[in-house]
């Protein structure tokens, strides 16, 4: 049995292991946590308290972190994955999926190419979808690298887009974040607007949903908004602030203005402001629902 180790054991990376153990793969889990690490167990997983016992025990490691920071600090740190490697050891694969700053990543990918293959493979889709099959993955990386990984490629990611060099999967997934994001805002919108002018959420849902504006967003967090339940969360207000953060970052050092994202990204802190960080992202809609106008003055308030 082929033994894959994941490094980072949230919501993401609890999906990739119960992805790698469907498909009948040993796992080896990682986390700062120790509740994480004890959690995987009820996967079927098991699980160590080092970086260093993970890269003597795993050659395909796949990182599910919160950042580019952090995936540097895996791979490349103090007591990262390449400092626990012995010469003797295999050659490792890592593969990615987290969502980093491209530039980053590929100059990553560049310095630990004499040592070590890296994958890319940001995932469009929420911790559940990716855990029922329904992720795609976004991979970047050397042909040889994704040819020889194909196994445990097919096991976490079954629908997947080939991109080329690394750093076209993280461009690909800040784009389609860009566009989700703003999807999702759409929605929780015209929910508040429903709202205001008298009409029950839940059942004008049903009609968005049968409009020509329906788009797969409305099924996956259309009823946490109409709900307005977003405690029990499957992506992160905290991660989507992130990636429009890298997004605006990103966009300004090509000199290219991103309106629709500014506005959101201010959305997203105002959610954070409020305690929401922990939240799903379909909070985005308390943060409208916020936004009111006094009709005498014109003024937010």
């Amino acid at each position: 049995m082929v033994r894959i180790g994941i490094v980072g054991l949230g919501l993401m990376g609890s999906a990739l292991v119960r992805r790698l153990r469907e498909a009948g793969f040993e796992v080896l889990g990682y986390d700062v946590d120790e509740k994480k690490r004890d959690r995987v167990l009820q996967d079927g997983a098991g699980s160590v308290a080092s970086l260093a016992e993970l890269a003597a025990q795993c050659t395909t490691i796949m990182l599910a972190v919160f950042n580019t920071e952090q995936v540097e600090a895996v791979i490349e740190g103090e007591f990262g994955l390449l400092a626990a490697r012995t010469q003797a050891a295999p050659r490792p694969t890592y593969i990615c999926t987290s969502t980093c700053d491209p530039e980053r990543i590929a100059k990553l990918a560049a310095r630990i190419e004499p040592l070590a293959d890296y994958i890319e493979m940001p995932v469009s889709g929420t911790s559940g979808q990716v855990a029922a099959g329904d992720g795609v993955g976004l991979v970047a990386g050397k042909l040889r690298a994704v040819d020889t990984a194909r196994s445990v490629l097919d096991a976490v990611c079954p629908k997947r887009q080939y991109l080329g060099a690394v750093g076209n999967g993280g461009k690909a997934k800040l784009a389609v974040n860009l566009v989700l994001g703003l999807n999702r805002g759409a929605i929780a919108e015209g929910l508040v607007f429903a709202k205001e002018m008298g009409l029950e959420p839940v059942a004008f849902l049903e009609v968005l949903r049968n409009s020509a504006a329906y788009s797969q967003v409305m099924d996956i967090k259309g009823p946490m908004m109409a709900r307005r339940e977003f405690e029990t969360p499957v992506s992160r207000v905290d991660q989507s602030y992130k990636d429009f953060s890298l997004m605006l970052e990103y966009a300004g050092a090509l000199g290219q203005q991103l309106p629709f994202a500014e506005v959101y990204a201010e959305l997203l802190r105002d959610c954070v402001e409020h305690g929401e960080s922990q939240w799903d992202n379909a909070a985005i809609l308390a943060a409208i629902a916020r936004r009111r106008r006094s009709l005498a003055g014109g003024v937010a308030e």
